[in-house]
């Protein structure tokens, strides 16, 4: 009954009832329901304030240069994340958490210069990813091991390194040629005599000089354990050969030791 003293108070109750508003949109930000448009605003890092039920995020054109660990906020809805243009050179391990139902990465025209596999582990339903326009020289062969969905792949316009380090990523490629889009422009940058040789035309042959060799720790372990061996069994063999040698230009040179003495018939 007190809401009825006079017109402030009346406005006052009606605030008080009225439903708590949704999460604001950045204002760096365009939004829709379910979309968020960063895109061109200058942005050094990723706004934290979205909705949870966000389904497409763009920061393209912006001035980003670390995605450090839980980089983004609780997207569980988040199916393409855009990221073209802006200056990405460290993507750190954890910073993708949390984007477990993410399809579609783009990343292209950055300065990336390595991926590791956790990366991109927690994107298990990744279907496309665009690498192109970065400076990777390789890739590591666990990264695309990790994306057991991937559909689409791009890896155009960076400065590849066509030696034995390429290896992993060239039988990734031959083995999943209809998910590679832009073949024609996947080419050697190094050495000089490859360069702009395209890599899809490599063929068995081109590594058969490459040896790839891992090492477990017991093999480690043995080897330490057989070079002192070695080294101590060398110097005795040594040493052993030496005395016999020794021994037997001595009883060459007097052999008279060994003769029986004659005996004189005419003393």
């Amino acid at each position: 009954m007190g809401c009825w003293r006079g017109p402030s108070t009346v406005l006052v109750c009606l605030l008080l009832l009225r439903p708590l508003p949704s999460p604001a949109c950045p204002a760096a930000c365009r939004c829709s329901p379910r979309e968020a448009d960063c895109s061109e605003h200058g942005l050094r890092e990723v706004p934290q304030s979205l909705w949870a039920n966000t389904s497409t995020l763009r920061l393209g054109y912006n001035f980003i240069t670390v995605l450090g660990p839980r980089s983004f906020p609780a997207l569980p809805k988040l199916l393409l994340l855009s990221l073209p243009h802006n200056r990405l050179e460290l993507i750190h391990s954890q910073a993708l958490v949390g984007l477990g139902a993410l399809q579609e990465l783009d990343l292209s025209n950055n300065y990336l210069t390595t991926l590791t596999p956790e990366t991109f582990l927690p994107l298990a339903s990744l279907a496309v990813l665009n690498l192109g326009g970065n400076r990777l020289g390789e890739l590591e062969p666990g990264v695309l091991r990790t994306l057991p969905q991937l559909q689409a792949l791009l890896l155009q316009d960076n400065p590849w390194v066509c030696s034995c380090s390429i290896l992993p990523v060239w039988r990734w490629l031959s083995h999943n040629r209809e998910k590679v889009r832009e073949k024609s422009l996947l080419l050697c940058r190094a050495p000089e005599q490859l360069n702009k040789y395209p890599i899809m035309a490599f063929g068995n042959e081109s590594f058969r000089q490459c040896q790839e060799t891992s090492l477990s720790a017991q093999h480690y372990i043995t080897f330490l354990l057989i070079g002192p061996f070695s080294f101590m069994a060398s110097i005795f063999f040594c040493a052993f050969m030496g005395s016999i040698r020794v021994v037997y230009y001595n009883l060459r040179r007097e052999p008279h030791f060994w003769r029986r003495p004659r005996i004189c018939r005419g003393c």
